[in-house]
């Protein structure tokens, strides 16, 4: 019995613990008095420990893990230079697909409001920030002191400060070995905490859930699947119509043929719920595409680490969400944040289960929202977790074929099946 409980993913542990803490809720709120709910030690006691608990352990690691995460993403693509406008291009495009992502998702939940009906106003402790305008945003990305910033958790200029430091580390490499592996060796410090954070999570998600629907009962339900439908929604759109459109636009390829190749590549995302492991399958299959493996080796595991266009979907749609819950009206200056911010979150934070709820809360401080919202849709992101990142390598390979392309490094006739892939690119060494 014990060795089965051992097998249980950290995932599915994630998704038990919101059940059994909304079921707990929903009996206490159908069968308990109210003023017993908001009395009880129970409720306001133990629940709120647990969960209030599990989100301070978070917001700890928001900071040091997105700085060091930066820095060390930032410094490793030092290697551009060597590949000229190849790496250029390929973080363009990553960038500017995640950007599209997150503007999207905000653009859905804006229109289907999945926060609404879910009245969290009460267990509101922050106030949001949408008074600033556009020039007083850029202003405060600035860092004046960022060792102040870096204390106090202002997010856009720890952001800033960590992609100058990283440039820097990127330009100075062979005299800054000592500095590189310290900010290494501090990341590998941070996600291995993160490890141990998350362990925690079935616990804090079933207290979280077992508070909230003690006072909110089924009417939290419609929010919740709302939320669900406009982040798949998001993602749909992502992959079968902004990726196939961008194809098309920059390549004139036909996305069909992509995806009959590509298909066995995102159902492997789907089960593993892991870009870093569908590496391998996935520069076979762009091989197979005619994408010259020179190109690929590259762009992949780079893609692999900044583009989250998946993540920055779940993000999006969880910020709608949550100001929603909450009765704020993000301005159009919070907005702009959102997406600037998501995009910097994609750098340099994979490799970590959930990771992508960690980087929520820095997205949620980006704009003053209380981060307690996490808690309620932190159960069911395992399973949202396995389509996006399904898409993530989705736009990872889509990427690589339009880089490819205008590098006229993709042979067309494999693309579109008249050559065996085996015949091509196999003495290429250099661009």
């Amino acid at each position: 019995m014990i060795s089965k409980l051992k097998t249980i993913s950290l995932g599915n542990w994630m998704l038990i613990g919101m059940i059994l803490g909304f079921i707990l809720g929903i009996l206490l709120n159908l069968f308990v008095a109210d003023t017993f709910i908001k009395d009880t030690i129970l409720v306001n006691n133990v629940f709120y420990l647990g969960g209030t608990g599990f989100i301070r352990l978070m917001k700890m690691l928001v900071v040091p893990l997105v700085f060091f995460s930066i820095v060390v993403g930032v410094a490793s693509i030092s290697d551009i230079k060597k590949i000229g406008t190849i790496g250029g291009r390929t973080i363009l495009i990553y960038l500017i697909t995640t950007a599209l992502a997150v503007s999207i998702a905000l653009m859905i939940a804006s229109v289907i409001q999945p926060g609404q009906g879910l009245n969290m106003v009460g267990l509101a402790q922050g106030n949001v920030t949408t008074n600033a305008t556009i020039t007083d945003t850029v202003l405060n990305m600035i860092p004046e002191n960022p060792f102040s910033s870096l204390a106090n958790g202002d997010m856009l200029p720890v952001i800033i400060f960590g992609l100058l430091v990283g440039i820097i580390l990127a330009k100075l490499r062979e005299e800054t070995d000592v500095v590189n592996k310290f900010f290494e060796q501090g990341n590998s410090i941070m996600m291995e905490m993160t490890r141990i954070v998350m362990k925690f999570a079935p616990i804090g998600i079933f207290c979280l859930m077992a508070k909230t629907f003690a006072s909110l009962g089924f009417e939290g339900l419609l929010p919740l699947a709302k939320y669900i439908g406009c982040v798949l929604l998001g993602l749909a759109i992502q992959a079968f119509v902004v990726y196939p459109s961008l194809l098309v636009i920059m390549t004139r390829l036909n996305p069909i043929k992509f995806f009959r190749k590509f298909i066995s590549v995102m159902f492997f995302a789907f089960s593993s719920s892991t870009s870093n492991a569908t590496i391998p399958l996935n520069l076979e299959k762009l091989s197979e595409l005619g994408v010259s493996r020179e190109v690929s080796s590259f762009t992949i595991p780079l893609g692999a680490t900044i583009n989250m266009d998946g993540t920055a979907i779940m993000q999006g749609c969880a910020v709608m969400f949550a100001a929603q819950a909450y009765g704020m009206d993000l301005g159009l200056t919070a907005l702009i944040t959102v997406v600037f911010t998501a995009v910097m979150a994609s750098i340099g934070t994979a490799g970590v289960p959930s990771v992508g709820l960690i980087t929520l809360t820095m997205v949620f401080n980006s704009v003053g929202l209380p981060v307690d919202a996490i808690g309620v849709i932190m159960g069911i992101d395992h399973i949202l977790d396995m389509v996006r990142t399904a898409v993530n390598v989705t736009g990872d390979a889509i990427c690589t074929i339009i880089v490819s392309f205008k590098a006229h490094l993709i042979d067309l006739d494999v693309y579109n099946g008249r050559k065996s892939p085996t015949e091509s690119w196999d003495d290429i060494t250099e661009f």
